[in-house]
């Protein structure tokens, strides 16, 4: 039990940062950068703040018991797989490796959350 809290705490930790990105554009830098990746994947502005907002809702929901939180660590999982699809068409997989460490990890929480249940 105490691994599976400290990877959520990871994950969200993670994911608050990467969505308050995504969502408010603080970081200009980083955001730029996203933003172009996107961008080259076809993909928009509202796309990414979608995105962010997924993000958000798995960070923040990942620490309930309930199903609220298998619901939290599957968005988790699903954003890291759709990311890694895309860098893997559009990039090099070594682009994909922050969302292959986050679906590996999203992964054990998930399976964990539903052993829990």
């Amino acid at each position: 039990m105490t691994a599976v809290f400290i990877v959520s705490l990871l994950l969200s930790v993670f994911f608050i940062f990467a969505s308050s990105i995504k969502i408010l554009g603080w970081q200009k830098m980083i955001f730029d950068t996203q933003l172009a990746f996107f961008e080259k994947y076809g993909l928009n502005r509202q796309i990414m703040f979608l995105v962010g907002c997924v993000e958000l809702f798995g960070a923040v929901t990942i620490f309930s018991s309930e199903m609220i939180g298998v619901i939290g660590a599957a968005s988790l999982l699903v954003t890291s797989a759709g990311a890694i699809c895309f860098h893997v068409r559009f990039d090099t997989w070594k682009d994909g490796i922050p969302a292959i460490l986050t679906l590996l990890l999203s992964s054990f929480v998930l399976y964990a959350k539903l052993n829990m249940l």
